[in-house]
This record gives structure tokens, C-alpha cells and sequence, in this order.
């Protein structure tokens, strides 16, 4: 699915599913440039989508461009070779450096405190240490038969694969012996990374600033919450029972016209819901690594729960619920003079539908759906 910058789509394609995710980058950049006309195109994909392999194949194209992140193991190389130290973040949250194991392209360091997970860290070492402990006291109790080498290091197996602490702790494991310890020197590179995160383009300074090539990555979350609105939360993709690919392929285009539909709705309906309406203003007025700061009319409503109008604040789907609640009554007229006129023939039907309640008016009018033509 392809969106614009406000998350709003505008194409979708269909693969089969043995195919995997980088293959489809070469098909979607040649649809943009003929199918839309677009003479430079500049791609923002996550570290799975553009990977290294797909950014050597776009340089190839030069009227191609990409904005994308370093996996951690690249961004733990910049710190060995020392291409940037924290004391960068001491007077602001971003940086922009070069590297030469990044011949031609702009290195934007970001740092988050709010993503340090040193904390986090720290429970998963000490809940690993408990495990490890027990397997240590169960192999000690085992005299007469000492349990082998490789019926301990399947249940530490277990263990390190759960809470993924494996690079933290040197492990010793031989026959009716299990001995660890943790790695003091991996914990503290790890420690180092903390909150850090960098953003790779090819773009020049000229073309997208530091802090707009930042913003232009975040923007891949609209498609993000495209994906999870079709899927999960509110289209419901799932489950499709087609066995004809063209029918597969109908269902999930359905799907993203519902999507469409929905996101116009929200935009208007912004007034009525707990959505920041001044978010979408501000985005490039607001720092471009800390997290997006609600507007004060958005507390407002978060707080109160009350509308500027005085409405309850809805989400997107209890509103829609309200809306549903208005009907349309079928009504027959029962006397006998109606009886004689019609002579046995069908009955005089009326339809009346209900008045609108002060919530319904409000987003029927948001929607330019107000007053409504009565047939």
C-alpha cells in the first residue's frame, strides 16, 4: 500500500505470499514513475524494506532517491570506529555526521531518551539470572546421574531464547556443570546505544534539511497505521475465504476503499473525536526526534471529555455507532376508509425517518451530509 504524506492511499498491490517484502521495492518505484508521472521519487522504507541490497540496485537510477535507518550492529560499528559520541546530544537531540563505510549518503543521529530501555534491560538480565540459577541448582542435585551436556543446554536454550539475553552472559557448560556470569562489556555497549537511532538518506542538504529528512521517516507510521487498520482494528482484512486470486485480490481492494472512505471521515470528524486537530498543522514546526506534543485543545478534550461544543467526546467507531442508531419506519395506514379505498389491494406505506439527535446533526454536518434531502 502506497499513501500520501498524510497516510491517506492512493494505490494498492496485491503479491502472492511466498513473495518477500525487499522484491517488491523495483515494482513499486516503476509504477509510481508511469502509472503517476513522477520524475523524482524519493522512498522511505524500514530497515527490512531497504535493505542493502535494494539501495546498491536504486542508486543505479539516479532520478531515485531513499530515506531509511541503520540496523543496530551498524550503528554499534559507527561507535567502535568513533564516527559520533554522545557528547554530540549534550546541546540537542540530533545530529548529522558522514561516514565513509557511507560513501555519498547523510547520516542523521537521533537521540530519544524515552526509548532507553536501561530499565527494561535490567529486569530481562535479572529474570534470566533467576533462570539460570534454578538450572544450576538442578544440575548440582544431579550426583548419581549427571545430566549431559546437551540436556543443559537445551533448558538454557530455553532461557536465553525467551528473554533474548544470550550476547549478555559468558555461559560454561560441560558434563553435570552449568557456570555463568554476565557480560559487563556487552551490557555497556548496549548501555551506549541507548535511545540512539540513525537515519541514512541520499538526499543533499539542499534538497531535505537534518530535521525535514527525520519528519519524512516518522511519516512512514501513516502507512503503518494504514496497515493495521486494514488488517486488525477496524477493516477486519482477515479472514478472506477466496480460492480465486482475482477474488482475493477484489476483497483487499474492497478493504482499501473502506480505509479510503474511513480516513476522510476521520479528517472531518476531528472535531468529535479524541484526534489532535492541530497535530497535522504543527509537523513541521515541531521537534523533529522527541515525541509529538498534544495541542492544547487536544487536552482539553482528553481532560474534560467534552467537545468545544459541548458534545461528548466519541471515538471513531462509538461515533459511528451513534449514527447508526438513526431509523427509517415503514408506517401503514389501518382504517377501515383505508380498507374500503384500497379494496383488498396493497396497503398505503409512508416512510418517516427519525429526527436527527443534536450528536447526529453535528457530524452529519461535519460531513457536509446536512440537511439532508428528504425524497
Amino acid at each position: 500500500m502506497m499513501t500520501n504524506a498524510q497516510g491517506c492511499p492512493v494505490a494498492l498491490h496485491v503479491y502472492a505470499g511466498n513473495t518477500a517484502d525487499p522484491s517488491t521495492v523495483g515494482d513499486q518505484v516503476n509504477m509510481l514513475r508511469k502509472r503517476f508521472g513522477l520524475t523524482r521519487v524519493v522512498l522511505v522504507g524500514d530497515r527490512g524494506m531497504l535493505t542493502q541490497a535494494r539501495i546498491e540496485e536504486i542508486r543505479k537510477h539516479p532520478e531515485l532517491g531513499w530515506i531509511s535507518a541503520l540496523p543496530s550492529k551498524a550503528i554499534r560499528r559507527l561507535v567502535d570506529q568513533e564516527g559520533f559520541q554522545r557528547s554530540l546530544f549534550d546541546e540537542y537531540d540530533l545530529a548529522e555526521i558522514t561516514s565513509p563505510d557511507y560513501p555519498g549518503e547523510r547520516l542523521m543521529v537521533c537521540y530519544n531518551p524515552l526509548l532507553a530501555d536501561e530499565r527494561k534491560r535490567q529486569d530481562l538480565l535479572e529474570a534470566t539470572q533467576v533462570c539460570l540459577e534454578k538450572i544450576v541448582v538442578s544440575v548440582q542435585r544431579r550426583v548419581r546421574k549427571p545430566m549431559s551436556r546437551e540436556d543443559i543446554g537445551l533448558r538454557v536454550g530455553k532461557i536465553i531464547s525467551k528473554y533474548r539475553m544470550a550476547k549478555h552472559f559468558k555461559l560454561t557448560i560441560e558434563e553435570g556443570f552449568l557456570q555463568y556470569e554476565r557480560s559487563h562489556e556487552a551490557i555497556e555497549k548496549e548501555t551506549a546505544l541507548d535511545g540512539i537511532y540513525v537515519i541514512r538518506t541520499s538526499e543533499s542538504q539542499e534538497d531535505m534539511s537534518c530535521d525535514q529528512t527525520v519528519r519524512n521517516s516518522k511519516g512512514l507510521s501513516q502507512v503503518e497505521r494504514a496497515f493495521r487498520s486494514m488488517k486488525s482494528t477496524e477493516i477486519d482484512v482477515r479472514p478472506i475465504f477466496h480460492y480465486n486470486e482475482n477474488h482475493v485480490r477484489a476483497h483487499i481492494f474492497l478493504c482499501m476503499l473502506a480505509y479510503y472512505v474511513q480516513w476522510h471521515m476521520r479528517q472531518r470528524l476531528k472535531p468529535l473525536l479524541y484526534d489532535d486537530e492541530e497535530l497535522t498543522g504543527n509537523c513541521d514546526r515541531r521537534h523533529p526526534v522527541r515525541p509529538a506534543v498534544a495541542s492544547e485543545s487536544a487536552k482539553r478534550k482528553k481532560c474534560t471529555r467534552k467537545t468545544e461544543d459541548g458534545f461528548e467526546v466519541q471515538t471513531l467507531s462509538s461515533l459511528i455507532s451513534a449514527l447508526g442508531m438513526r431509523c427509517r419506519n415503514i408506517c401503514r395506514m389501518n382504517t377501515a376508509a383505508e380498507k374500503q379505498l384500497n379494496q383488498g389491494k396493497n396497503p398505503l406505506r409512508l416512510t418517516k425517518d427519525t429526527e436527527f439527535t443534536p450528536l447526529q446533526k453535528k457530524a452529519m454536518t461535519l460531513l457536509g451530509l446536512y440537511p439532508v434531502a428528504q425524497k
